[in-house]
């Protein structure tokens, strides 16, 4: 307990060193800088501003209101992390969710580690910590990926060791951002997983992936089942060209060439497995129709 109160008293201590303007700390070189950068100190939750570069764009309310219960009762575990923008005036690097649990309870301070970082530094920590968050969805790792690559100028290989990930992890989540922005809400909001969005990434045609979006919806389909119903759609798309073109048997080809020198006109014919078909013949014009009518009825 004595052990608690001694740290508790050296934040408060910090605290009172930070509003000190001639303790006014801009770098790691200033002095007293060792004293606060990468220390717990007790700052104000007014003196602290939400960060731009958050890849989490969403709060659950009721997760929120349980984890303002907690602080409620046990106080802020996990310090959050900030970096000095100015005198008395921070910017969140991480902990937003204790953050906002803290104002909800009417905390007037919060402990906090302070850094010193640039606005490509705080958006590289930002990202990198909120990535190995075990609660943000598929969509949020895939923008804070992009982000990474973006605005960092990271390589998937330079990425995939600054968040501790293979590579093709890396690669699938960065293809989730392929899908309809639609699909894309849909995993967002949990009405589907990951591995739905991995399976629709194989549909080329965003019309086809909507359709079998709204087909995972309304009967709840299993990955398997939604990546079974992606196989046999694109086979069948394969096998239908396929078959347009072998359909046609070798007796018919002699009798469509002389269909079209009498008629004068291409001639298109398309048979069925079964043996039936169609003849399709173009024309350009009514007098050309009249005069394939002609031709047909025998008048000429």
């Amino acid at each position: 307990m004595a052990k608690a109160t001694k740290k508790q008293a050296l934040g408060r201590g910090l605290s009172a060193l930070l509003k000190d303007p001639q303790n006014d700390i801009q770098s790691a070189e200033d002095k007293n800088a060792d004293k606060l950068v990468g220390h717990i100190v007790e700052l104000e939750l007014d003196s602290i501003e939400v960060n731009p570069f958050q890849p989490r764009t969403s709060f659950n309310e009721d997760s929120l209101k349980e984890l303002a219960s907690s602080i409620r009762e046990l106080g802020v575990i996990q310090p959050i992390t900030v970096r000095k923008l100015d005198f008395d005036k921070y910017q969140l690097v991480s902990g937003e969710r204790r953050y906002r649990a803290s104002k909800l309870v009417g905390l007037k301070t919060i402990p906090a580690y302070i850094r010193i970082a640039n606005d490509q530094e705080s958006l590289e920590m930002a990202l990198v910590e909120n990535i190995q968050r075990q609660d943000l969805d598929p969509i949020e790792i895939s923008l804070s990926y992009q982000r990474l690559i973006d605005e960092i100028n990271l390589t998937q290989e330079q990425l995939s060791e600054r968040v501790g990930k293979n590579r093709s992890t890396i690669a699938n989540y960065l293809r989730l951002l392929k899908l309809d922005p639609i699909i894309q809400t849909g995993m967002r909001d949990g009405f589907m997983s990951m591995g739905h969005g991995r399976a629709l990434i194989n549909i080329a045609n965003p019309q086809k992936q909507l359709d079998i979006y709204e087909k995972i919806i309304q009967k709840s389909l299993s990955v398997r089942e939604t990546e079974k119903l992606v196989k046999e759609i694109n086979e069948g798309t394969n096998a239908s060209k396929t078959t347009s073109k072998a359909t046609v048997p070798k007796t018919y080809k002699k009798g469509i060439k002389e269909f079209s020198e009498y008629l004068g006109a291409k001639v298109d014919v398309k048979v069925t497995k079964k043996g039936s078909g169609k003849l399709s013949i173009p024309f350009s014009s009514e007098e050309d129709f009249i005069r394939l009518k002609k031709l047909i009825q025998g008048e000429e």
